[in-house]
């Protein structure tokens, strides 16, 4: 694919080719992160001042902005300096004045000559009684009085810009829009009524009436819906790149997963027999599967994840589970396990620890195809690390894995299968704007046995009952997490605080009872604890968040968590699934210092009222927004100057749909609409996207 179309150079230049724009305004604008009219365009106005002219300011609600004919009366310099200009006016009704500060007298005389009309707008406030204009934004004789916007749009700005300056160059940048086919499936743009691509940017940047601004009007749902869509593309060509890859077809026998699922001591529940059959037909076929596996916290996402990999040794091949960390890598270890023993198959762990003859033993072990299951950190990816016959990678994701990685995972074999793991329930448009380029199985029944978790909101004042309470359970054989909170760095660090409450808690329950874990100590000393813990030598552990992810001790009962106002709603919730894995009821208690924000009071209450992750997620979206709830910066997101991911969920929906329809009826963008749609991807510089189409 040749390079950028030509219909678009002229929105690709520099912006000092706009009106009112030089080097300096220019340098402004980049902080804005607009650095080309391109960047402007997709700037649009967040409100709007309504300057239509009236008669007279005295029927008007002050303050307010206002639009009016006036005569001029008299000047009146300030007695001292740094005292004000005034100038008296009368409209058709009363009479006010107009304000300047710092004024030049031969500058005002001459543009508000006495005894003339002219026609002012701006801000009229009252002082002492008497209505005035501070600083007119517009001064204009009578007959270029059309000069004055009847409704003005209002832009961001940043230090140093005013809204005239943004005004003009955006009107300049309007200019030099020309028309673009249309990229949009017809039936959806008929269905919605929306307007051509600049018709739509214009109508965006010329607001009318107040209601224009609005998200659901036409022109700036459809500018979303674009943005959309052409990251929707992006995805499906991604996807479709993966797809075309021929993929190895690993077809189940059964032979080892019969003996896993006769050993187990329930049945698989329905969501988890779905997941297994889509994944397995997945496998079966000779396209590469590039799958997520959403699952909440304890829904048996372990289960579901091994029995693909079965699939894989079934086939004759080898599988390997990925995790970020080394302390899960040792979990997942720990909990496939007992189900490879029950398989009769070899599962092996590889993580940066393994060093000399110990690791050269298991990569030889790996290349001779000894190993069937592989665990490991990142180790996994060096390039001594060799496999016979490697079929799927499963990926624990929480996040920390990107796109690339997931590549770089697949290049290990001929045409791995990828499986990715998260136990972060994810709302529906974020699921679709980071992974829509996977399809998705979702966990969303917990299997048998998991208790519900009682959930209290407490005081921190009330601490010395929830030690009491610790006694109590300590008595009675069963085990207790006690999160520590997040600290900011000024006053002192997580680590500090993890000891502090552990000394306190020790010299409270006794040598010996309670154990710590946090991000600091050295790796050894971190597993020790932990091991101390799982085994039931210590009976409460005093932790930073490193827990949150996957620890499974199912004695632990009580989960306290101190300073839960600090804490995102979907972390809480992971931290909450470390209990009620046993077969005690289990209790979270979620300590706040009061008094508590709306927001983190609205927060601890979802908790209270809910166990389902789904539902949480939709509401920590609603309360902190796309940005915060995945950290943009490492989440893969796109940043979208118009669309807004958490009020137009449905528009993503659609997107996804239409971009994938359209790479199913023109894989490689030849028809007319399948070259408007490469246009739009060059709009919205997805480069990435235009490579893929260069490739295939």
């Amino acid at each position: 694919m040749a390079g950028r179309p030509e219909i678009l150079f002229p929105l690709f230049t520099d912006l000092t080719v706009l009106e009112g724009v030089g080097d300096k305004t220019a340098k402004l604008f980049a902080h804005m992160d607009i650095e080309k009219p391109r960047d402007l365009l997709f700037t649009l106005p967040h409100s709007g001042i309504d300057r239509q002219p009236r008669s007279s300011i005295r029927d008007v609600v002050l303050p307010a902005t206002v639009t009016v004919e006036v005569e001029i009366g008299m000047h009146v310099p300030p007695r001292s300096k740094g005292k004000p200009y005034h100038v008296h006016v009368r409209d058709a009704q009363t009479e006010f004045r107009l304000v300047f500060f710092h004024a030049h007298q031969d500058y005002l005389k001459k543009q508000l000559p006495t005894g003339q009309r002219r026609v002012i707008s701006g801000k009229v406030e009252m002082f002492d009684n008497m209505a005035q204009m501070v600083h007119p934004d517009y001064m204009q004789p009578v007959v270029r009085a059309d000069e004055i916007p009847a409704f003005e749009p209002v832009y961001p700005l940043t230090h140093g810009l005013t809204q005239k300056v943004i005004f003009k160059a955006a009107q300049s940048a309007l200019d030099r829009v020309k028309p673009l086919d249309e990229w949009i499936d017809p039936a959806q743009k008929a269905k919605e009524s929306w307007p051509d691509w600049h018709m739509a940017i214009r109508q965006a940047h010329e607001p009318v009436v107040q209601a224009d601004l609005a998200p659901l009007h036409p022109a700036r749902a459809r500018l979303a819906y674009d943005e959309m869509f052409a990251h929707q593309l992006t995805l499906a060509l991604a996807r479709q790149s993966v797809r075309v890859k021929r993929g190895v077809a690993s077809v189940a026998t059964g032979k080892y997963q019969s003996k896993v699922l006769s050993a187990l001591p329930y049945r698989p529940t329905h969501a988890q027999e779905r997941a297994i059959g889509e994944i397995a037909a997945d496998m079966a076929a000779p396209i590469r599967m590039n799958r997520l596996l959403q699952g909440d916290v304890g829904a048996g996402k372990t289960l579901v994840a091994f029995m693909a990999l079965l699939t894989a040794v079934e086939a004759g091949g080898q599988g390997v589970m990925m995790a970020p960390t080394e302390i899960l890598a040792r979990q997942h270890l720990e909990s496939l396990q007992p189900l490879a023993e029950d398989a009769g198959i070899v599962l092996t762990l590889l993580t940066g620890r393994d060093k000399g003859g110990e690791r050269a033993a298991k990569l030889e072990a790996l290349a001779k195809g000894d190993i069937h299951v592989l665990v490991g950190t990142h180790a996994v990816f060096q390039k001594d690390v060799v496999f016979a016959d490697l079929r799927l990678a499963v990926v624990d994701e929480q996040h920390r894995f990107g796109v690339r990685q997931r590549f770089e995972l697949g290049a290990k074999g001929e045409a791995v299968d990828v499986l990715v793991m998260t136990a972060t329930p994810i709302p529906r448009s974020l699921a679709l704007a980071q992974y829509g380029d996977m399809d998705v199985s979702v966990l969303d029944e917990k299997p048998p046995g998991r208790k519900p978790v009682t959930t209290a909101v407490v005081p921190t004042s009330r601490m010395d009952e929830v030690v009491e309470k610790l006694r109590g359970v300590i008595a009675e054989g069963r085990q207790a997490y006690w999160v520590c909170p997040l600290v900011e760095e000024s006053e002192v660090s997580d680590k500090t605080a993890a000891e502090d409450r552990f000394k306190r808690l020790r010299a409270a329950l006794g040598e010996g009872v309670v154990g710590l874990v946090h991000g600091q100590m050295p790796p050894a000393e971190k597993d020790a604890a932990m091991a101390g813990f799982v085994a039931g030598e210590t009976k409460v552990l005093v932790a930073t968040t490193v827990i949150e992810v996957g620890v499974n001790v199912p004695n632990a009962t009580i989960m306290v968590i101190e300073r839960a106002e600090g804490f995102g709603l979907a972390q809480l919730h992971q931290l909450r699934g470390r209990v009620g894995r046993g077969e005690g009821a289990s209790t979270c208690l979620l300590l706040y210092q009061a008094p508590l924000s709306e927001t983190a009071r609205r927060r601890l209450n979802i908790l209270r009222e809910t166990e389902d992750g789904f539902r949480i997620s939709e509401e920590d979206l609603a309360i902190r927004g796309a940005g915060d709830l995945i950290g943009t910066a490492q989440s893969g997101l796109p940043r979208f100057r118009i669309a807004d991911l958490e009020r137009q969920t449905s528009l993503m929906a659609v997107a996804q749909s239409d971009a994938r329809k359209l790479m199913a009826d023109d894989a490689s963008l030849e028809t007319p609409r399948g070259q408007a749609a490469r246009i739009l991807l060059w709009l919205m510089e997805q480069d990435k996207a235009i490579r893929l189409i260069s490739i295939g």
